[in-house]
């Protein structure tokens, strides 16, 4: 069965690790004339960094022991332009690559979200929607460091460093050397925490997505919650979920705090060297006064990008842990992608036929065993039988929501495995049982499959299924607001909003589940009659809930276990009196 396949695969998919050479192939490279711009940028600011030290060896060894007032303003003046040079830099460097972060976050979100709507609803059946979400919003985030400041902080403060370490090497190499030696094993600390972070940074995203998850389920079943007095239990689970999270943020704080006190620590000693150092070397007369300071200014510029580099480090490791999670989505495959759906179907007539169809959810376990049934270009197919016997597997293969493990389905004699889904879906229509709407207006949910639809079309479905018997009441009418899911409204005008919404988008296959079962009297008898108008001249089928309402379909498929156990119509199935007869006698009664 292929969407159990699919889910196998990629169950046993190694899970994707973005290297830092992938990212800048596919991240980094595409918009690396920004990028250049912003290295530039960068070492403009790094050099013009360098001259408030360099001039300061000049005012402490020659203008203040010449009293040379000129050399004074002419080094003031460097050193000012030098710092306006800094600011503008900072200022660019933010303008410009901040906001390509920004833009490029947003190109991301959007990929994600369609790929994730492009995979098959078995995926969907496996994952919360709320850690769907934290997917696409959160996990993406963390390239703001790749193409924002981080990145080019990164290289820049490499730059700084380098310079630093070749002007510290000129004025005192058994210095430098010194200082060297804290760093290398500050390097060495560094790496080794980076490794231990990412994993965790990968593991937070999958907490992170479990928890939003769950609260965005807690959200929606607010009413469950309250009805059965369950707010505690949802409060420990909740609870639970958010100290796993900081569990986990604790662990990646330790490792981070271990490599600031590790810094402060080391460096903290190359500094105390120094002071020795330099001034037993200004004692002996090997340094002068100037060069002591130049040394310990420019030390800060070549010590302050390596501690910069370590919260960098974090910040790059977060990114490439978010884009491994992202990399995962991006690389599942999409119903779309299946090399075999070449079949693009323009009109259709509508003659489905299931030809010994055989489908199971988990393996080992059917639920449709050998199904075999005609449904001809215009005719209303019911479907009927007790509660897991089949009918919703059915109705989900017609609608190609689900793939058959054998056997085959056939649209207009064309195999439905060999077809486009969209081309196949485009003369599709599907009325739920649980019908979802769109938070917003009455009028929005009606033309969501057909927004640029006239106002006569619109009028035409709102009448053709009594959405106006209950709109005309409303101060607003069709503008009329119904909440999240259609909050504000019964379960009878739901439905009619759904039903004219499937007649507006005007299929030539509809399938029907349980469309009315959630009716009043009152309002099943206005359904009935917008369904005749609806199933009119379409290839129709109707999962029943209430046999009452199915006894003009063209032919009845009583299903049970899997299987068709009677077929016919109304009249023939009363007849034989078998299986469905005692269905109906029994509604009958009650």
């Amino acid at each position: 069965m292929q969407h159990l396949q699919n889910s196998k695969k990629d169950k046993n998919k190694k899970k994707s690790k973005v290297s830092m050479a992938k990212a800048f192939k596919t991240i980094i490279w595409p918009r690396r004339g920004l990028v250049f711009i912003g290295l530039i940028l960068i070492v403009l600011s790094r050099l013009s960094s360098l001259v408030l030290p360099w001039k300061s060896k000049a005012l402490l060894d020659e203008v203040i022991p010449n009293k040379d007032y000129d050399q004074l303003y002419d080094l003031l003046l460097i050193v000012g332009v030098a710092i306006l040079i800094q600011s503008i830099t900072s200022f660019l460097l933010t303008r410009i690559l901040s906001v390509q972060a920004q833009y490029l976050i947003s190109e991301l979100r959007a990929q994600v979200q369609k790929k994730v709507l492009s995979l098959p609803i078995s995926f969907f059946d496996n994952t919360k929607s709320g850690a769907l979400v934290s997917r696409i919003m959160s996990d993406v985030e963390g390239v703001r460091n790749l193409i924002g400041t981080g990145l080019v902080q990164l290289v820049g403060g490499t730059i700084t460093a380098v310079i630093s370490l070749i002007i510290l090497i000129g004025i005192s190499p058994s210095m430098t050397l010194f200082v060297l030696v804290p760093v290398a094993i500050f390097g060495v600390v560094a790496l080794k925490a980076f490794k231990y972070i990412r994993p965790i940074f990968r593991n937070r995203g999958v907490i992170n997505a479990d928890v939003k998850g769950r609260l965005t389920e807690t959200l929606s079943g607010v009413r469950v919650i309250k009805a059965f007095n369950a707010e505690q239990q949802e409060n420990e689970t909740f609870e639970r979920g958010v100290d796993k999270l900081f569990q986990n943020v604790k662990k990646s704080l330790t490792a981070t705090a271990l490599m600031t006190s590790s810094s402060t620590f080391l460096l903290g000693i190359a500094s105390t060297g120094i002071m020795g150092i330099g001034g037993y070397k200004i004692m002996t007369g090997e340094l002068t006064v100037g060069d002591f300071l130049s040394f310990t200014l420019l030390l800060g510029f070549m010590i302050a990008p390596i501690v910069q580099m370590s919260n960098i480090g974090s910040q790059l490791t977060e990114a490439l842990a978010g884009l491994d999670r992202t990399e995962e989505l991006m690389n599942m495959t999409a119903e779309e992608d299946d090399e075999e759906r070449t079949v693009e179907l323009d009109k259709i007539k509508g003659d489905l036929i299931f030809d010994d169809v055989s489908f199971s959810y988990e393996e080992g376990k059917e639920v449709l065993n050998n199904v075999s049934f005609q449904v001809p270009s215009g005719s209303v197919t019911a479907l009927v039988g007790s509660s897991g016997s089949g009918k919703s597997t059915i109705a989900g293969l017609s609608a190609t929501f689900l793939n058959p493990e054998s056997g085959t389905i056939t649209i207009d004699t064309q195999d439905m495995s060999k077809v486009r889904l969209s081309s196949y879906r485009q003369h599709l229509g599907v009325v739920l049982q649980d019908e979802f709407l769109f938070e917003g207006t009455i009028k929005e949910n009606i033309l969501f499959p057909r927004p640029n639809a006239t106002e006569e079309e619109l009028q035409n479905a709102v009448k053709a299924a009594y959405v106006n018997e209950f709109t005309d009441r409303f101060e607003d009418g069709l503008d009329t607001l119904i909440g999240e899911r259609g909050v504000k409204l019964s379960g009878g005008q739901r439905q009619r909003l759904a039903i004219a919404r499937a007649i507006l988008a005007n299929p030539k296959i509809i399938i029907l589940d349980e469309a009315t079962s959630s009716l009043d009297t009152e309002s099943e008898a206005l359904i009935q009659k917008s369904l005749s108008e609806l199933i009119k001249d379409r290839t129709t089928i109707v999962i029943a809930h209430r046999l009452s309402t199915i006894k003009q379909a063209d032919q009845i498929l009583v299903i049970e276990s899997g299987s068709i156990a009677e077929r016919g119509t109304h009249d023939e199935l009363i007849a034989t009196k078998g299986r469905y007869y005692d269905l109906y006698t029994y509604q009958s009664k009650i």
